[in-house]
């Protein structure tokens, strides 16, 4: 039988690795654990780079969708939280409104050149949708003074929307009738801007005070989402 080196010289090597009693039991353990490592070290990193990624996709989309209060528990619509707060302070406004007699759902302020264009198109996605709409082609008649009818339509409406587009950047400017529809809607909690086929920086040269005003934009969603996220907020 093979005897231990070590009361006599030691183990020298590998931790008993030449020793003819211990080298067998050693090396065995030595090559069992590098076997072990070996596979834990393969499997592990691709475990942990999947719940990884996986986990903070999951993460990142929960944080960034929510369903605001007024939101109804069938509805298909997931709101950002910047989208929350500009909205809230609107819907506390449809809220208090909501017992005056005769009111529309929404005013619709939008360009004259926009007006058998896209505000012709959510005009008619809203409507479809269960929203009465105050439209300036519908709603003002032959004759009638056309910033009387504007007027009342203010204030006949829960809240107003402003569909901005490069058409109304242009108008702005020249203090139109778009330009007093904004004036009134500006000084109330009732106004949602939706930008369209434009930019909130291009807004901001033309109206700063509008720009600070958080709303929709139709580069983030489809109009269609727009009109039944304006659908949800006006609906009491």
């Amino acid at each position: 039988m093979a005897r231990c080196t070590a009361p006599v010289r030691g183990h020298i090597r590998g931790g008993g690795a030449d020793c003819p009693a211990c080298g067998g039991r050693y090396g065995g353990y030595s090559r069992g654990y590098s076997s072990s490592y070996g596979s834990s070290s393969y499997s592990s990193p691709s475990y942990s780079s999947s719940g990884s990624s996986g986990g903070g996709q999951s993460s990142s989309r929960s944080s960034r969708s929510t369903k605001p209060r007024w939101s109804g528990t069938g509805s298909s619509q997931f709101y950002t939280p910047e989208e929350v707060r500009a909205l809230t302070p609107i819907r506390e406004t449809v809220e208090k409104r909501a017992s005056l007699p005769d009111l529309r759902h929404i005013f619709l302020c939008h360009a004259w050149d926009d007006r058998q264009g896209v505000a012709k198109e959510l005009y008619n996605l809203l409507v479809a949708s269960g929203v009465s709409v105050w439209f300036s082609e519908n709603d003002i008649g032959l004759g009638e003074p056309f910033l009387r009818a504007i007027d009342k339509g203010l204030a006949k409406s829960r809240v107003g929307i402003v569909l901005v587009t490069p058409a109304l950047l242009k108008s702005l400017p020249a203090a139109g009738v778009a330009d007093k529809e904004l004036s009134v809607l500006l000084a109330r909690d009732q106004l949602v801007p939706i930008v369209h086929n434009t930019t909130y920086e291009a807004l901001r040269e033309v109206s700063p005070m509008l720009a600070s005003r958080n709303g929709l934009d139709t580069a983030e969603m489809p109009m269609t989402d727009v009109a039944a996220k304006l659908a949800e907020l006006v609906a009491f």
